[in-house]
């Protein structure tokens, strides 16, 4: 196994010396936290009031984390990173907007965005937000109804709501069916959770009988999901079809341990970051035991994790390039891994979102947030950085 993910020529080929200037600027002003908590509540308020800060914008934090405005203007991105053999998920940035109207623009974005997909050899997946296709308080109420398991609810409205939800994931997801594009249906809030996990696994089951189409994402650092991938599979295995998983640390771990004090039940996160590893590295391990029911995309930007899932295909006599294995970062972030990934022959992508500068706003204040509150994210970026760029000088 000859990785390096030390070796910053292979992480920063694609990058210009100014462009690594610019991330260096930029990761530099989130080794602040103060800075980051400051701009995470001043920034939404100030495109709410109108203030010019787009441009602003624009030129900092989107264009390190985005694709671009508009499916057209990731064109550009996407190709730069097939040049390097790094494929793309493409992710239509909408979150928040309610409305049965919106929810049905969405889906059409959705299916465009399958459809685009298609016609690039380089974009095998796109990815999806149940909250982009419902409304948020139809899911709370559904995780809270106690026969939801048995698709029996009181309410006959919210049934009519859920029934129109399922109909636009089952457009989405038939589409991409028939054009061979992946799904992946993001992990949201645990008090959200139960519906969406419930709604993947019908489409898994319609659409996963041959192959992997639609992918559930487990977040390893709730204490409940290594049981869970246990009974995903399981259940995959009683009804015959492939299990498709993407497995991520998590994405709320603030929101959900402040929920939990508000509403006092138990909070749903693992005590500490080594339980979280344990699992994450255990649910790699359940998976790859198990490569030829389950597809498995290892979505981290933990070193260690990323090595482990080399080493075990390795061990198993597993091409790197397995269909059921991919490996993914997000996009501006861990290059390091990544492009020394693609370059060892491993299957990976960057996870791309897009759209306009509001809709992706609160994407992009979690990437702010999370560079800042995972220990030695953003300084290990840093010093990736100024090692390429002194390398640069000779």
């Amino acid at each position: 196994m000859n990785i390096s993910f030390d070796n910053t020529e292979n992480a920063f080929a694609y990058k210009s010396t100014s462009e690594l200037k610019q991330a260096h600027l930029l990761f530099k002003s989130m080794d602040y936290p103060w800075l980051v908590s400051l701009g995470t509540k001043l920034t939404p308020w100030a495109l709410d009031a109108g203030l010019p800060i787009n441009g602003i914008i624009r030129n900092t934090i989107f264009k390190q984390f985005v694709g671009g405005e508009t499916l057209e203007e990731t064109s550009k991105v996407t190709n730069t990173l097939d040049k390097y053999n790094v494929e793309v998920i493409l992710d239509y940035g909408v979150e928040g907007k309610e409305g049965e109207e919106n929810f049905d623009k969405a889906t059409q974005q959705f299916i465009k965005v399958v459809n685009y997909a298609a016609t690039q050899p380089h974009i095998p997946y796109i990815s999806i937000k149940v909250t982009g296709l419902s409304r948020f308080g139809l899911l709370e109420a559904l995780n809270e109804a106690p026969r939801l398991r048995s698709g029996v609810h009181d309410n006959e409205a919210e049934n009519e709501e859920w029934d129109r939800v399922r109909e636009r994931m089952y457009q989405i997801c038939s589409v991409a069916a028939e054009k061979k594009v992946g799904v992946l249906i993001d992990a949201e809030e645990s008090w959200i959770q139960d519906p969406i996990d419930k709604l993947t696994m019908e489409m898994m089951e319609e659409f996963n009988q041959e192959e992997a189409i639609v992918y559930n994402t487990i977040q390893l650092y709730r204490h409940d999901r290594l049981h869970f991938l246990d009974v995903s599979y399981r259940i995959a295995q009683e009804r015959g079809f492939v299990l498709g998983i993407k497995l991520v640390r998590g994405a709320y771990m603030e929101k959900e341990r402040d929920r939990a004090l508000t509403y006092s039940y138990p909070s749903p996160i693992q005590p500490d970051k080594a339980s979280t590893d344990r699992d994450y590295d255990a649910a790699v391990k359940y998976c790859i035991d198990r490569l030829d029911k389950v597809a498995c995309i290892v979505a981290t930007h933990n070193e260690n994790s990323n090595l482990l899932a080399v080493k075990l295909m390795e061990e198993k006599g597993h091409s790197l390039k397995h269909p059921h294995l991919h490996f993914s970062q997000l996009l501006g972030m861990s290059d390091h891994i990544t492009f020394n990934l693609a370059k060892a022959g491993c299957s990976v992508s960057k996870y791309v979102p897009f759209g306009p500068i509001k809709d992706v706003i609160p994407y992009l204040m979690r990437r702010a947030q999370e560079n800042t509150s995972v220990a030695g994210q953003t300084s290990r970026e840093l010093s990736l950085i100024k090692k390429e760029l002194k390398r640069r000088k000779g």
